[in-house]
This record gives C-alpha cells, sequence and structure tokens, in this order.
C-alpha cells in the first residue's frame, strides 16, 4: 500500500513499566517524521502519549491531535499542537481518527487502546473500511493478545483472513514497511452464509 500518509497510533497515556516502552515511541515517532507520515493520536501531553507526538514533530513530522471536551478539561491536552480536533464524545475521537489515518497501530497501552485498536480491527472485518492495522509489539508486551487471537481463530470465532490482516512486529521500521507493503485479505462473500449453515446445524 503506497497511499498511507498518515497513522493513527494508539498508546497509553502512562509511559508504562519500562523504559523500552518510551524509547520504542520516540523511535516510532522519529520515523514518521523523517518520513513524512502524518501522526494521528490522542491529543495528550502525558506518557507515551507525549513521547511520539514529541519525537515526530523534533523531525519535521504533522501531528494532529483529537480529544473529548472532557479529558482537556482535566489538562491533560497537549495545547502546544498546531492541529487539535475537540469533540464530544470517545466514539466520536476514534470516528475523527480514523477519518483522518490511512492505517493504524496499537503501541502498548492499557483500557483505551484495546478498544480502539479492536474497533478498527472490528471496521476492517466488516468491511466499512479497508486500512492496515498493526502491533508494535515491543519486548513481547502483545504476545499474550496474539495468542489469545490465534486461540480466538482456532474456534472459529475469528476468519483467519482476519487474523491475519493484523500485522505484528517489534520493530518500528519493520512495521512501517509491513504497513506500506500491506493489502487486506479478502474474505470470500459467501462467508455469511457459510455461518447460517453453522448455526442449522448446531439448533
Amino acid at each position: 500500500m503506497d497511499t498511507v500518509k498518515s497513522i493513527c497510533v494508539f498508546c497509553g497515556s502512562s509511559p508504562g513499566a519500562l523504559p523500552e516502552y518510551t524509547q520504542a515511541a520516540r523511535s516510532l515517532g522519529r520515523l514518521m517524521g523523517e518520513m513524512g507520515i502524518t501522526l494521528v493520536y490522542g491529543g495528550s501531553n502525558i506518557g507515551l502519549m507525549r513521547a511520539i507526538a514529541d519525537a515526530c514533530m523534533e523531525n519535521g513530522g504533522n501531528v494532529v491531535g483529537v480529544m473529548p471536551h472532557g479529558l482537556i478539561e482535566r489538562e491533560v491536552a497537549y495545547r502546544e499542537l498546531k492541529n487539535f480536533f475537540v469533540v464530544e464524545t470517545m466514539s466520536e475521537r476514534k470516528e475523527k481518527m480514523a477519518e483522518l489515518s490511512d492505517a493504524f497501530i496499537a503501541m502498548p497501552g492499557g483500557i483505551g487502546t484495546l478498544d480502539e485498536i479492536f474497533e478498527a480491527m472490528s471496521w476492517n472485518q466488516l468491511e466499512i473500511m479497508d486500512k492496515p492495522v498493526a502491533l508494535l509489539n515491543t519486548e513481547g508486551f502483545y504476545n499474550d493478545l496474539i495468542r489469545f487471537l490465534d486461540h480466538t481463530t482456532s474456534q472459529k470465532f475469528v476468519r483467519p483472513e482476519h487474523r491475519n490482516n493484523l500485522l505484528v512486529h517489534e520493530d518500528p521500521a519493520v512495521l512501517l514497511q509491513y504497513i506500506l507493503g500491506h493489502k487486506n485479505q479478502k474474505v470470500d462473500s459467501k462467508w455469511i452464509d457459510d455461518l447460517k449453515s453453522e448455526t442449522a446445524k448446531r439448533l
């Protein structure tokens, strides 16, 4: 895929337990800045979110923040950003970030990060959009999640094509190249009919 001009990065508002998380955030931000890829993120001035935004801007990159009113009132907004969208709700935040982005990366983070990356995966699965989705697996942070996704696939709750569309690597540079060269696998249009048939057999 050679049309990736912006990437939405989901990551923690905490720096996490390991210094490697911040190092990875800065490395990804630096690379995006050098490559001219716009960073779209949650607009916070703390944690990994601050680290990646600073690194991107320090290397000539464009950074776009998106945040709902409620979080701005808690004074966690990165007010120095030139491009900042204020929305009403968390749902609108995800929709706006998706609108502004050509691909998605989840770095280490918490519940919010998981919610955001799974929604992006779901939108691809439902063909609401068709964009690369990836995990930056710093220090094996997502190993257990990857095993769980493999389990859901083996138990036939996730299609192999949808599972294979999730890109994973621990090196930011390699992951970016995966994204730039990726084309999502498509599921045969009769998969819903297959599910109806399987359901009928079990009832």
